[in-house]
């Protein structure tokens, strides 16, 4: 009779183990309390907004023309590829878009007809666009792909020393709005919204060369 007693307790005991470790029906696992949807909600809600602000940011601020000048424009040499040879100062008193490009580059084959028929539109009054395709080794490719898309600005390969004189671009599509007194004055990471970069385009048409807006201040001194 002893052993079935034992036996018994042994299960009773098993039972209460049991059941004190399994979660009853009112029960629920509780997770931390930094993990609560509440706080994952507020994060989101703050983070958000300053991420997407933060990512636009060079294309608004182009938009509405705020922010002060990035810097003199680097002087380069290239050669297109047509077989012309560019530089800066073949563009002196002219607005510049320098666009850094890739075949590859989805956003870049977004913004380009844009560009083209911003180059179509405003040439006459002193606009230029000047496209530097990043492929490496394909040059057959790149006019292919500008052909194909009825691409007419100028384009040249890039060099090592012409994106160094740009600060070292990484980012595809990178481009650089230029005044007409060779001062960089947007730079723009990512894709440009064509209408946002005509009223760009526009405002700096209407200025004149030496307009004090395109001043660059050496923080130096």
């Amino acid at each position: 009779m002893e052993v079935p007693v034992l036996l018994q307790h042994a299960s009773q005991k098993k039972q209460r183990i049991t059941s004190a470790s399994t979660p009853t029906d009112g029960d629920s696992v509780k997770a931390p309390r930094w993990l609560s949807w509440k706080r994952i909600e507020t994060v989101i809600t703050v983070a958000l907004p300053l991420f997407v602000a933060h990512r636009l940011w060079p294309q608004f601020s182009t938009l509405v023309g705020v922010g002060g000048p990035v810097g003199q424009a680097p002087h380069f040499a290239l050669e297109t590829l047509d077989g012309h040879a560019v530089s800066l100062s073949d563009f002196d008193g002219q607005v510049v878009l320098v666009n850094f490009w890739a075949t590859w580059c989805r956003p870049c084959r977004l913004e380009m007809p844009g560009f083209q028929k911003l180059y179509r539109d405003k040439a006459e009054q002193g606009f230029v666009v000047l496209g530097i395709a990043t492929d490496r080794g394909d040059r057959a490719g790149v006019e292919a792909f500008l052909a194909e898309r009825g691409i007419e600005y100028p384009v040249a390969i890039q060099t090592r020393e012409v994106n160094l004189a740009f600060g070292g671009v990484s980012a595809i599509p990178t481009s650089f709005l230029i005044d007409r007194n060779g001062v960089i004055r947007h730079r723009i990471f990512g894709f440009m919204p064509p209408p946002a970069l005509r009223v760009a385009v526009n405002r700096l048409l209407e200025e004149k060369p030496d307009d004090p807006a395109s001043v660059v201040v050496d923080r130096r001194r």
